[in-house]
Formats: structure tokens, C-alpha cells, sequence
């Protein structure tokens, strides 16, 4: 495993680190089975866990609690906030009345006293910058994160926020947590350039593009990962930018084939190659998801591996750009672009 400075914060994090998404109702993931996954990922040398209120409704949460009992000071704790917690139309967002108590719930929820990263889960529109850093620096200095950082947040949003912290003489977003893989590389346009000038560290999500790149999905085969049981129409090929997808895979298979690497190496090694990138963040259901992940901890791509990557899907490039989750409200909201 290798380790890399989170940001300027001085905490050193795993170049893999355990995202707990599937841990609950999400993966069908009993307490036993998110128990084991920890066990391993500890072992393995993974010290970053992530979670975050929203994953099956706090579960996840109580899950990551009960797993890391009697050693949380050996962890580097993430959860998140803003996503909807039930109906009620107050209990999300990223307003000081909701972070002030959905912190309170997660604490409670993993049964520890205080976070170590505590993340803006998307950008909330409806709530000023002042507000949401306002809080988060008040619950730093209660003691009960260490740091904060946005997540999926779109790069001119990412400035923002940091000139909203200077101007206000705040505590700023110390990290972003965005998705990235060799399918969606939108964020080497914007983001990364703008989260290496202000020296965020990068937590990235999906680098397995939701299973396409785990090695399970390939030409000729049904397509019958867990992910495409919920979300059918991210994997049915008729659709052209599955195809796509489909068609880089395929050139990716020959690429990792040729070079003696799973395609989850080829993947996790090319995310954690840019030089923006801290740790990318894994998200396994069962042990042997985890093994065959934790199997690309020390894999470094040669410069001819990434540029066969760069020949099959451009730098800078989205192959599902509409399922992109930091895209500016106008531009899917007519009435926000017309007087």
C-alpha cells in the first residue's frame, strides 16, 4: 500500500481507501459480512473509511460503527451530509439548522465523539457559502471534525467556497471528493487543475465507473453486476453511450491483457497516477471484491500503459457526460437560463 499527504492537512491516507456505500440495504450486506470487509481492508493497509448519512438511511453508518469499535484511533473516519434524510424538507441541505444535527446523528450512529473529514455531500444551492463554512468551522472548533471538505462539487463552486473562506475568515474545504475513472475524465478539464492551485486533497469516487471497469462486464456476456439491477438503463447497450463505454472497455481489456494487469488494476492504477489525486476511493460488496481491489494497491502504470489509456478515451473526456452529478443547475433547468 502506498501513502500520500491528505491535501496540506499532514494526515497521511492510504493511496486505497474503503468507501462503504454497499455496507447496508444498498449491497444486501449484513453486519458479519461489513465486519469482515473492515477486518481485511485494516489488514490490508487501507486507514481511510467513508461513509455517509444518506447510505441506506444510516445504516451504513451504524455498520462502520460497530465494525471499527475499540480501534477508531487507527482509522482516518470520513462521513458526509446534504443528501435527503426523509421527507421533511429541512432534514437535507447544507444549512447551519441541518449540520449542526445530522452531525450529531452520524456521531451517534458510528458511536465515536468526533469525525476526522466531514463532507459537503453535493453543493446545495439554496444555501450561501457563509452559512455552510460558518457551521463547519464552529463544529471544528467543538471539537467535532477535524477537517471539511465538498464532494462532487463543479470547479468554479470549488473557488468559490475558498474565496468565501478567506473573505469571511473562516475555515476553508480542505479536500473534494469527485468521481473519477479512465470513462470519465471530465474532471482533469476543471476540477483537479483547480483542487491542485489550492492544494485540496482528492478523494475519488467510482474509478470503477460503476463496475464497467471491473472485468465483469465485456462483449458478448449479460451484463448482471448488482449495480445493473437497480440502474438498468446506466448498462443497457442499445443506449450509445453505453456503447461506447462498452466499445473502451473492450480496448482496455487488450491494453491490460498486454501489459499483465486485471482490469481493476489498470483502472485503480491509472486513477491514483494523477499527481491531484490522494486516494481512490473503493467500494467493495464482498471479501473477494476487496481482495481483487486490494490486488492493485502498489500497481503503477507505466507512461506507454497510460498513454494506450489516453488513445482509447481522451484526457478530459466523458463517456456518460449526463450522468455527471456536478452539473450547473441552468443547464438542466430551462427556466434558470431564460429571463
Amino acid at each position: 500500500m502506498q501513502y500520500r499527504t491528505l491535501g496540506r492537512t499532514g494526515v497521511q491516507v492510504s493511496s486505497l481507501a474503503l468507501g462503504a456505500m454497499n455496507f447496508g440495504r444498498i449491497g444486501r450486506t449484513t453486519q458479519d459480512e461489513v465486519t469482515a470487509v473492515v477486518d481485511a481492508a485494516l489488514e490490508g493497509g487501507i486507514n481511510v473509511i467513508d461513509t455517509a448519512d444518506a447510505y441506506s438511511g444510516g445504516e451504513s453508518e451504524e455498520m462502520v460503527g460497530k465494525a471499527i469499535a475499540g480501534r477508531r484511533d487507527d482509522i482516518v473516519l470520513a462521513t458526509k451530509a446534504t443528501l435527503p434524510m426523509g421527507d421533511e424538507r429541512n432534514h437535507r441541505g447544507s444549512s447551519r439548522r441541518w449540520l449542526v444535527t445530522s452531525l450529531d446523528n452520524s456521531l451517534r450512529r458510528l458511536g465515536v465523539d468526533h469525525v476526522d473529514l466531514y463532507q459537503i455531500h453535493r453543493w446545495d444551492p439554496t444555501t450561501s457559502d457563509e452559512e455552510t463554512l460558518s457551521a463547519l468551522t464552529d463544529l471544528q472548533r467543538a471539537g467535532k471534525i477535524r477537517h471539511f471538505g465538498s464532494s462532487t462539487f463543479p470547479a468554479y463552486r470549488i473557488v468559490q467556497a475558498q474565496w468565501a473562506a478567506r473573505e469571511h475568515h473562516l475555515s476553508r474545504y480542505v479536500t473534494e471528493q469527485p468521481s473519477y475513472s479512465i470513462l470519465q475524465r471530465g474532471i482533469e478539464t476543471h476540477v483537479l487543475p483547480v483542487t491542485e492551485e489550492y492544494g485540496l486533497g482528492v478523494l475519488a469516487w467510482s474509478p470503477l465507473a460503476s463496475g464497467w471497469l471491473s472485468g465483469a462486464i465485456r462483449e458478448g456476456r449479460d451484463i448482471t453486476t448488482s449495480r445493473s439491477a437497480f440502474m438498468p438503463q446506466r448498462f443497457d447497450t442499445a443506449i450509445p453511450s453505453n456503447r461506447a463505454r462498452l466499445d473502451a472497455v473492450e480496448q482496455l481489456a487488450q491494453v491490460a491483457d498486454e501489459a499483465g494487469l486485471t482490469m481493476i488494476q489498470l483502472a485503480l492504477g491509472f486513477v491514483t497516477a494523477h499527481p491531484a489525486v490522494t486516494s481512490a476511493l473503493i467500494g467493495p460488496r464482498t471479501l473477494d471484491h476487496l481482495h481483487s481491489q486490494l490486488a492493485a494497491a502498489d500497481t503503477v502504470l507505466t507512461a506507454d500503459v497510460l498513454d494506450a489509456i489516453d488513445a482509447v478515451v481522451a484526457p478530459g473526456t466523458d463517456l456518460a457526460a449526463h450522468e455527471k452529478n456536478d452539473t450547473p443547475p441552468a443547464l438542466l433547468d430551462p427556466a434558470l437560463r431564460r429571463r
